[in-house]
């Protein structure tokens, strides 16, 4: 039987995670700021892009890339499994927070609604123009990323060619 009051402890280091790493495990906060990033920036390149379609077109790879990217690096925190959940919801909150900073642009009058600044009376059309936007790009993104890890995983191709197969 062991001591109640060992001579010699066992030393227990945590290792925290890094700081982008703590962020992505958090759905909330990663949705919320893909969120605020991707309106402000829609807001710049509508407000100032007026240079032409090629800072247009690159301003809109950046947001996918931005929104993608961000998901993604939620995603991969956990099991393909959860995403069913975890991809939805993150695109219903991405869009609560890209809503709250339009209604901060709006109220500021710098966020743009084609060729003239919306009003608080075009928010709700914006707001379901993402949501519906958000929901399809992150939820289609999420079955294609779930299709290519069962691909690798049941081609063996994950696999370190010393472990059988």
């Amino acid at each position: 039987m062991p001591p109640i009051f060992p001579r010699k402890t066992v030393e227990w280091r945590l290792e925290e995670p890094p700081a982008f790493r703590k962020l992505s495990l958090s759905l909330v906060e990663m949705a919320i700021l893909a969120g605020i990033v991707l309106r402000v920036l829609r807001a710049f390149t509508f407000t100032y892009g007026r240079v032409g379609w090629v800072y247009y077109g690159l301003a809109l790879v950046g947001g996918t890339f931005v929104l993608l990217g961000m998901t993604t690096a939620h995603l991969a925190n956990f099991t393909v499994k959860s995403w069913v959940w975890r991809a939805p919801l993150f695109a219903l909150v991405e869009v609560a927070g890209e809503m709250a900073t339009s209604l901060l642009l709006i109220a500021m009058r710098r966020e743009p609604e084609g060729t003239a600044r919306a009003d608080f009376h075009d928010w709700p059309s914006m707001s379901l123009r993402a949501l519906v936007q958000s929901e399809l790009s992150i939820c289609l993104w999420a079955l294609l990323l779930a299709g290519a890890i069962i691909f690798v995983r049941r081609s063996g191709m994950g696999q370190p060619d010393n472990e059988p197969r």
